[in-house]
């Protein structure tokens, strides 16, 4: 209801404008929604070339393909946001699912990367590997907070680290075969009662979701409810849109800004743990180029790159919607996959000029 009071509001106000403001507010409309307008319009189109695409099973699938991506690039957003950025996800997700499958492995496993280490507990497991994560975020955050370092040096020389590291624990595609909890969470399914398809052989195949979905679902609502409701979170909102103001008035800028590398690290580590549930297998060159996607879904849902902007829905949105390039290049059964980087490119490059539009257009009202 509230929502309908809204639109109700803001219809009221547009039809008190004269006709040179409703044009204005159509132009600023336009310009705010360009790009939500292009994919409407690729997806309509697509649609008219292929009627499944739109079915609920595809939707799911599209979701399903992005789940691990989710809290990657809602850790991503919040660093951005302080007008960072984490270079080292992608290599962090790669380094803790090798750590996840090499503890997983079985103790009779021939390339078993720790012989003598017996399998432990799949809790203990993600304890590791959240603890590796929040000590490369430690690391990452310390030395952009205290020393003021650049944050895409720190987060490279991590990126290299990780990368290093993930090659000295797997030197080859170490592969869950013996754990049965695991691989039962992995294989665990949420099916729909509708939108299912018959395939060739006449069965009826319902749609359903994994549990990385799940995941990321509880990721999404948690850091929504962390940014809004919570000191943390307000303080990195306030500190990226003005440090010096936010020093002022007695926020502690350095101890934020450690928080919040960590917490990226800490949501990248849970992103590793989804890439091994999905892959069951940890290689050197898993989600590699991964912190590009986090960073391009981040800034397409909506995060300034001069931060003090940006929201966890946003980023969601962000992911989904390079899903969903990604799907569509996929289904046009003409284009290479290759395309759907070039589309990406171009869909940020678009952003980039609007949030500098936007940032004129905020300048001239001062």
């Amino acid at each position: 209801m509230k929502a309908f009071a809204n639109i109700k509001s803001r219809y009221a106000e547009y039809k008190a404008l004269d006709s040179a403001d409703k044009v204005k507010a159509w132009k600023e409309g336009l310009i705010n929604n360009a790009i939500y307008l292009l994919i409407i319009i690729a997806v309509i189109y697509t649609y008219t070339q292929n009627s499944r695409f739109l079915s609920v099973a595809s939707i799911v699938n599209i979701i399903s393909l992005s789940a691990a991506n989710i809290p990657i690039a809602c850790g991503i957003a919040g660093t951005i946001v302080l007008t960072g950025t984490d270079l080292s996800a992608g290599r962090v997700v790669g380094l803790t699912a090798c750590i996840s499958a090499s503890l997983l492995q079985s103790v009779t496993y021939a390339t078993k990367i720790f012989p003598d280490l017996p399998v432990l507990p799949i809790p203990l497991v993600i304890l590791i590997v959240i603890v590796v994560g929040g000590i490369v975020g430690w690391v990452n955050g310390f030395f952009v907070a205290k020393f003021h370092l650049h944050p895409f040096i720190v987060t490279l020389a991590g990126m290299f680290f990780a990368r290093g590291m993930t090659a000295v624990i797997c030197k080859e595609q170490v592969s869950i075969v013996s754990d049965k909890i695991f691989t039962a969470l992995s294989n665990f399914k949420i099916q729909f009662p509708f939108g299912g398809t018959i395939n060739k052989k006449g069965v009826l195949v319902l749609p359903y979701i994994r549990i990385t979905v799940i995941v990321a679902l509880i990721v999404v609502v948690a850091i929504y409810l962390m940014l809004k409701y919570t000191k943390f979170g307000r303080s990195i909102y306030a500190i990226g849109g003005n440090q010096q103001s936010a020093t002022l008035m007695g926020l502690d800028v350095k101890k934020t800004k450690l928080k919040t590398y960590m917490l990226s690290s800490f949501l990248t580590s849970i992103g590793g743990i989804c890439f091994c549930l999905n892959t069951m297998a940890g290689t050197t060159t898993q989600a590699t180029g991964l912190e590009m996607d986090a960073i391009s879904s981040a800034v397409i849902g909506g995060t300034l790159l001069t931060g003090g902007v940006g929201n966890v829905l946003g980023s969601l949105f962000g992911v989904l919607i390079n899903g969903t390039i990604s799907t569509l290049v996929k289904t046009n059964g003409k284009l290479i996959s290759s395309w759907s980087n070039i589309v990406t490119a171009i869909l940020l490059c678009f952003f980039i000029i609007l949030q500098s539009i936007f940032a004129k257009i905020k300048e001239s009202k001062k």
